[in-house]
Order: structure tokens, then C-alpha cells, then sequence
């Protein structure tokens, strides 16, 4: 019966889900190249870190709430009710709001939203399909980050109205979307609103995922690996005019185009080659992005660049995805799979803010950006060589 349950489920379910992230994450990739724009056009550059800084902040304010919540309703209304506050955010930051304002707003969306995606995974399938469900996802989710960075970078160099037209009717499709996912029983039917009790259960949660072996390496590993990513995304506006003598916005985004593609490459090799009782196989993905964003440094055209971000793409794609799915997994039988994902993005958004934070301080000081490439690929060398002997300890 339960089988039965889960091809039904997974026939009619899965498109639905899917087509509500792909439109999602294509209009949360957007509207950052286009807020960025924003804030290149009112010359204050030294703003970018701080729109992420705005996108960030909400997921480690609400990192108590927003598994709890994912966990108390059914997933497909609580990533309805999500996609609704980032199509919010989108039409403020179109009606003129404080772009750093109208994104933080996205963010909260985008807090609540993270949980329900994944967790709800864990809900349509049995164990052994998660590592290749993730995958598909993960691909999809890929690709609507590299035609979101694209046409965000494309339209962002001409019309700014009509990157914001096309981030709005992508939200808007993504809402569509959600109503056509299957009402999952929520996975703690009942759940009181108590912050204090939310606290209390996320601080326990948080020490139980951490006791556990396989918990704690997936959370050491996705926090440094979206932590870097988050940081080479802004690098690379600084980074392009400097070391390519290019000054546009396509560019950049292009480039971040390119590691999508390569993150799908990578999620599609995990899937095939590392089943979720060989995770530790993904360290040989993480274990090379330290050198190949460490070689940017030395990097002075396109077609290098174009290649090098390739292959930072395939090798982190090969890293994150199974440890997503060793997540899911351990988080779904221990503390639920919504606090395990709300868990998950505390931690990761705690690395991003530091490393954003990092990177902020020391482009400020003048630091030259080869002299910060290269600095960051030593860290994330260091970083992925600390948690590759933690794992073999445990």
C-alpha cells in the first residue's frame, strides 16, 4: 500500500514541485542581478554584500520558526504561502522600495520556503529514491538559476522594467504551481505557535543533528560549500572588470550561468555514483573547489574562466547532493525533515553571512580582488581538508 502511495504521489506530485521551484528559483536569481543593477546605477557598489547581507539575515532570525512551521502544515501551502512573500518583495522592489528593504523580503519568503522544498521530498518517496530525487532538483533548480542569471543579466544591461516583468510572472507561475501539489498530512499535526517552545525545540534539534555522525558532516559540508558560493557570486562582480576588462553585468552572470550548468553535470554524476551509504564518495568534489577557485587568481580570459567555473560547477554539484540527501534522511528520522532543512539553512546562511562578511572587510580595506580570489580558495581548501578528517574520525 505504502508503495502504491508513493508512485501516485511521485506521478502527479513531483511535476507540480518541480515547476513550482524551477519558476521560483529562476525569479530569485533574477532579481538579484537586477537589484544589483539597482544599486550599480546609484553608484554604490559596496552595497552588493549587503543585498545579500538582507537575504540572508531573515533565515537566521527565523531559523527557529521555519521548520516548525514547515513540519505543522501541509508543505505544498506553506511554500505557496512563501512564493507569495517573494512575489511581495518582487513588486515592492518594482514600486521603487529600498532595494536592500524589498530583498530582505524575499528573503523571508525564501526562509519559510527552503524547508517545505526539500522536507517534503522525504514525505513523497522512499529512502532509496531520495539521492536521484534530490538530483532531479537539484538539475531543475539549476537550470532555473542559470536561465534566471542569464536573462537577468541580459535584461538588466537594458530594461530594468523588464527584468522585474518577467521576475513577477515567474513568482506568479510558482504560486500557480503550488496549488497543483498533492495535501501531504503535515508531519507534526497540532504544532501550538510557542517561540518559546520553537526556540527550545530548534536548540535541541540543533544538538541532536550535530551529535549524529552523518548529520553533522552534511552540515559542516553544505555550509561551506553555499558559504563559497554565495561569495564567489559576488566576487565575480568585481572580479570580471578587473581580471577580464569587462564592466557589464551580462558577463558576470554568465559566468554564474556556467556553474549551474556544471552543478547540474556534477548532481547528475552523484546520482549515478553515490548512493546515500557512500556519501563521504562527495568529498572528492569538495576536496578540488579549494584549487580550481584558487587557479581564478591566475585567470585573465574569458574562455579559461569560462572552463574553470565549469568545473568549480561539476565538482560542487558532485559535493552538495548527496549531502542533501544524507540530511533529509537522518533529520527525517530524528528531529523531522522541515527542522532538519531549517537547521540546514541556519547553519549555511551563518557561513554565508561570515564569509560575505570576510569578503566585505577586506575589499574595504583595498585589498586587491586576485589577492581575496586567492585567499578565499586557500579557506575553502583548508575548510574541506578539516571536515574530510572529522569524517574520518567519526
Amino acid at each position: 500500500m505504502e508503495k502504491t502511495m508513493m508512485r501516485s504521489v511521485f506521478s502527479t506530485g513531483l511535476p507540480a514541485l518541480f515547476v513550482a521551484q524551477f519558476f521560483s528559483a529562476l525569479a530569485d536569481n533574477a532579481i538579484l542581478i537586477a537589484a544589483i543593477a539597482i544599486v550599480k546605477s546609484l553608484g554604490a557598489e559596496g552595497l552588493i554584500p549587503l543585498l545579500q547581507g538582507a537575504f540572508v539575515v531573515p533565515f537566521l532570525l527565523l531559523a527557529p520558526f521555519a521548520g516548525q512551521i514547515a513540519d505543522a502544515f501541509p508543505k505544498g501551502r506553506v511554500m505557496l504561502f512563501a512564493n507569495i512573500l517573494k512575489l511581495t518583495g518582487s513588486l515592492l522592489m518594482l514600486a521603487g522600495v529600498n532595494p536592500l528593504a524589498a530583498y530582505g523580503v524575499i528573503g523571508v519568503g525564501a526562509t519559510v520556503y527552503s524547508p517545505a522544498k526539500y522536507g517534503i521530498l522525504s514525505q513523497m518517496l522512499a529512502p532509496s529514491a531520495l539521492v536521484k530525487a534530490n538530483g532531479a532538483l537539484e538539475g531543475s533548480t539549476i537550470a532555473a538559476i542559470l536561465l534566471g542569471v542569464t536573462l537577468g543579466g541580459f535584461m538588466a544591461d537594458r530594461s530594468l522594467d523588464l527584468a522585474f516583468s518577467v521576475v513577477v510572472a515567474a513568482y506568479a507561475i510558482a504560486t500557480v504551481a503550488n496549488f497543483f501539489i498533492p495535501r501531504l498530512d503535515p508531519a507534526k499535526p497540532g504544532t501550538r505557535f510557542d517561540p518559546a517552545g520553537f526556540f527550545s525545540d530548534f536548540f535541541t534539534s540543533l544538538k541532536t543533528l550535530f551529535s549524529d555522525p552523518d548529520a553533522r558532516f552534511s552540515l559542516f559540508g553544505t555550509s561551506v560549500f553555499w558559504g563559497s558560493g554565495i561569495t564567489l557570486r559576488l566576487l565575480l562582480f568585481a572580479w570580471v572588470p578587473a581580471a577580464l576588462s569587462i564592466a557589464d553585468n551580462r558577463t558576470p552572470a554568465n559566468l554564474m550561468g556556467i556553474v549551474s550548468v556544471g552543478i547540474v553535470v556534477g548532481a547528475a554524476l552523484a546520482g549515478a555514483f553515490v548512493p546515500l551509504e557512500k556519501a563521504s564518495r562527495a568529498l572528492v568534489g569538495g576536496l578540488s573547489l579549494g584549487p580550481l577557485i584558487l587557479a581564478l587568481s591566475f585567470v585573465s580570459d574569458f574562455k579559461t574562466a569560462a572552463l574553470a567555473m565549469g568545473l568549480i560547477g561539476i565538482c560542487g554539484g558532485f559535493f552538495i547532493v548527496p549531502l542533501n540527501a544524507l540530511l533529509q534522511r537522518r533529520g527525517h528520522v530524528s528531529v523531522g525533515a522541515g527542522n532538519a532543512l531549517a537547521i540546514q539553512n541556519f547553519a549555511e546562511n551563518s557561513a554565508m553571512l561570515l564569509f560575505v562578511a570576510v569578503y566585505s572587510s577586506m575589499n574595504a580595506l583595498g585589498v586587491s580582488i586576485n589577492h581575496i580570489v586567492a585567499g578565499f580558495g586557500t579557506v575553502m581548501l583548508v575548510a574541506t581538508l578539516v571536515i574530510r578528517r572529522l569524517r574520518t574520525e567519526d
